[in-house]
């Protein structure tokens, strides 16, 4: 293995063990480079010069989900390991972990070698190479056939994203929604009326009448200060800035009592075979959101776990590292497999165009300073953006209800609505 010292300029060769295969022979760490770009991962701004070891700490920090090997068979008498096919849903797995990561455990939370956070340990079970744990690659595997993958058949971006969403429904301890956004197309009052409905758990406790009325009478606060401009609420900063700190809190903290939590992937296709270079700079806008989970792509036919940018350069994990199944117990976790210490860099020019954007939302309010941000930084100051961001779903699109279901594939086929990895609309 090759590891690269920018401050001096040399090459360390490291035997690999023997524990450890790689997809593509000898593996190249490349620290970051000694730059006055600023280097962004997942909307927090380092400086290479100035905070780099705090910058190193974040990257070893993210969960690193890789192949793994001589795991429990996936459907009794199916695969071991998953190297050669799994990778994008590794990928998905990074994405999912580093939300919930944010959630119960804050985006300034750092891992630290042999400090046993139990909140920490609860969610890396989650993705145990186990039957029963609930986002397994075993469970996904499986959740994926009802999207017409075989088990072992690889992944794209939507597929692991759909398989994600019908997962999220049994994790009631985080209780979040996972959407899909259509046709390059995110939807406003879709995501209000999901992040507003009652998990099921809560269903048990609060009738659903109760949730709604509620959420009607306190739609006020920072939602209230927004006006409707091109279909979509527009926050103006002349009434934000009128808005005290206090003020702002105390709206977040009302929103998150009736706002249950959101993981949001937008699939796009950018380009036929390389990306477009038109959306690079759209594309490097994102990890500034303070929303962003990243991006999961990859190289055509190699998925990767995008993080973060510094200049021309993409900053990701990678999965193509087969490793021996781990027990995590909860009071000695094996877990240093779980964390890379350097991440890798590619050139923007390397991607394959079928990706999905990550973002996350703790709360309305979180959700309406995104909105603002996307509409201006990428939609009105872009010719062609990204993505669409509208209040209302188009008329000719199936129902909330249906696409939530899952009943909309017949349709989709007549209006061009796509849900599949090869049938993404082209901008």
């Amino acid at each position: 293995m090759l590891l690269r010292t920018p401050l001096h300029h040399v090459h360390i060769r490291i035997s690999v063990s023997s524990c450890m295969t790689y997809e593509t022979g000898v593996f190249d760490f490349e620290d970051f480079p000694q730059t006055e770009e600023p280097v962004w991962i997942l909307g927090k701004k380092y400086s290479t010069l100035y905070d780099l070891e705090e910058l190193r700490n974040d990257v070893k920090s993210k969960i690193w989900l890789t192949y793994r090997k001589r795991f429990p068979p996936i459907g009794d008498i199916g695969p071991t390991m998953d190297t050669g096919w799994g990778c994008m849903l590794r990928c998905g797995q990074m994405a999912l972990a580093q939300t919930l990561i944010n959630h119960h455990l804050g985006r300034e939370w750092m891992w630290e070698r042999d400090v046993i956070n139990p909140t920490y340990v609860k969610i890396l079970q989650m993705f145990q190479d186990k039957k029963n744990c609930i986002y397994s690659i075993h469970q996904i595997a499986q959740m994926g056939i009802l999207e017409g993958k075989a088990i072992g058949q690889w992944f794209g971006p939507n597929t692991v994203a759909q398989v994600l969403k019908k997962l999220s429904v049994y994790d009631d301890w985080t209780s979040m929604v996972i959407h899909v956004a259509m046709d390059n197309t995110v939807i406003i009052d879709d995501i209000r009326t999901l992040c507003r409905m009652p998990s099921s758990s809560q269903q048990m406790n609060k009738p659903c009448n109760n949730i709604c009325s509620t959420s009607m009478r306190n739609r006020g606060g920072i939602n209230s200060k927004m006006s409707l401009e091109n279909g979509i609420y527009f926050q103006h900063p002349t009434l934000d800035s009128c808005l005290s700190n206090e003020q702002v809190q105390s709206s977040s903290n009302n929103s998150s009592s009736l706002w249950r939590p959101l993981l949001l992937f937008i699939p796009l296709r950018l380009g036929l075979t390389e990306v477009n270079r038109m959306y690079i700079r759209s594309l490097k806008t994102t990890f500034k959101l303070k929303q962003s989970i990243g991006i999961i792509g990859g190289r055509p036919n190699h998925a990767l776990y995008f993080i973060g940018i510094v200049g021309d350069e993409l900053v990701f994990l990678d999965p193509h590292t087969t490793q021996p199944t781990t027990v995590l117990n909860a009071d000695s976790p094996d877990d240093e497999s779980y964390h890379c210490c350097y991440a890798s860099r590619m050139a923007f020019t390397e991607l394959d165009p079928s990706i999905a954007l990550c973002f996350y939302f703790r709360n309305e309010a979180d959700f309406d300073l995104w909105c603002n941000h996307v509409y201006k930084f990428l939609i009105a100051s872009e010719k062609i953006p990204l993505f669409e961001l509208n209040k209302e779903r188009p008329p000719h699109w199936p129902t909330l209800e249906s696409e939530e279901a899952g009943d909309y594939k017949v349709l989709e086929e007549k209006t061009i609505v796509y849900t599949t990895d090869n049938g993404f609309q082209l901008m």
